[in-house]
């Protein structure tokens, strides 16, 4: 069948990735949301194959990895880009909201509440995907994180029992992370959809400034080739770091097997998400660390009535550029102190930084 112009699939193609309307000063900075929907082509492609030989049970979880990284054939790779791909998801996004907050992207409140929604299921996502290969850290950092939730006044047993299946982290849990962690991404993947609709009918923003998104030029061929050599970088690097160091964001302790009756000295989770436990260390009251640990993400949501100008751009503001780069310095500190042990002076710098990083987001409705 010959296709014509006006064949809808060809005029939908053609509306998105050819003739779409594109703010003729944006730069490689704005790469960051194709790079983000191609890692996410990634982990579900790869996830599928893995979940073929995944086997999901308290007794071969483990061995099961192992199988699929010895016998399988180019499963080692697989997992690889699976396992790796989780960090690389991480490390586009956090540069993604953090131009969206520079740029004011927060003003166009269903692209930004949308972004946030998208981040709190992708946590949740990766948190599930990092208990599946059953090792030292996945079983206690399970354990540890499901056991939040009994700060919940009233129910928080209740659902914790719920999740577990069991009176601890067992098979049942394992089975339903496995579940939730294999049709998460497809959630994912419609909340992505909804978040590209309304980006295209606000349009981009610009270093300008909302107000001010006047001067357009078509996307294709202008800012296609961007994101293409943008795409080169990253896989370089990416490939750089899955064949040289293909470990190197995992820790020992989880190529043991899980054992409940044997404490790791020193649990910790992924890289990413170290700053929320930094944040959530050291707060005596266990209810306190479970709010504070869903207010990282959630208070920026209140980002879009804190500031108050809606027609100067955020970074024009030289208080707002200051706060802005002293938050970057924040984030960046609290993920190194999330991996510190639990001593001095660690711990005051955890509390010192803690307090800045939710400080920081009021001063923001004052100075802005």
């Amino acid at each position: 069948m010959i296709f014509r112009k006006t064949h809808p699939l060809i005029a939908l193609i053609n509306n998105i990735l050819i003739d779409l309307p594109t703010p003729s000063n944006i730069s490689y900075i704005w790469n960051f949301g194709s790079l983000l929907g191609i890692c996410l082509i990634n982990q579900i492609l790869t996830g599928f194959f893995l979940a073929i030989y995944y086997n999901n049970t308290l007794l071969e979880a483990f061995s099961s990895i192992s199988h699929i990284n010895r016998d399988v054939i180019n499963g080692w790779l697989i997992r690889s880009l699976h396992a790796n791909g989780a960090s690389l998801f991480f490390f586009l996004i956090f540069p993604h909201i953090g131009r969206g907050i520079y740029y004011s992207r927060f003003f166009f409140i269903p692209v930004w509440f949308s972004g946030v929604l998208i981040l709190l299921i992708l946590i949740g996502t990766a948190f599930l995907g990092y208990v599946l290969p059953w090792g030292q850290i996945s079983f206690w950092g399970a354990t540890v994180i499901t056991n939040l939730l009994t700060a919940i006044p009233y129910i928080g047993k209740i659902i914790t029992l719920w999740i577990w299946g069991s009176f601890s982290v067992d098979h049942i849990t394992l089975t339903r992370f496995f579940s939730l962690h294999f049709l998460l991404p497809f959630l994912l993947l419609a909340i992505i959809l909804i978040h590209i609709i309304f980006l295209h009918e606000t349009g981009s923003n610009n270093p300008l400034g909302s107000s001010l998104n006047i001067d357009k030029i078509q996307f294709h061929p202008y800012f296609s080739f961007k994101d293409i050599l943008g795409f080169i970088i990253i896989l370089l690097l990416f490939l750089r770091f899955r064949i040289l160091s293909p470990y190197f964001f995992i820790d020992p302790e989880n190529f043991i097997p899980a054992n409940a009756l044997v404490t790791p000295p020193h649990i910790q989770p992924e890289w990413y998400f170290l700053f929320a436990y930094a944040i959530l260390r050291r707060i005596p009251n266990k209810l306190g660390g479970v709010i504070a640990l869903f207010c990282r993400i959630l208070i920026l949501l209140i980002l879009p009535f804190s500031i108050k100008n809606k027609f100067k751009p955020f970074w024009m503001n030289p208080v707002n550029k200051l706060i802005f780069w002293i938050l970057v310095v924040t984030f960046l500190l609290l993920t190194f102190l999330g991996s510190c042990p639990v001593n001095e002076p660690y711990v005051l710098i955890r509390q010192i930084f803690r307090f800045i990083y939710f400080l920081i987001f009021f001063i923001i409705r004052y100075f802005s």
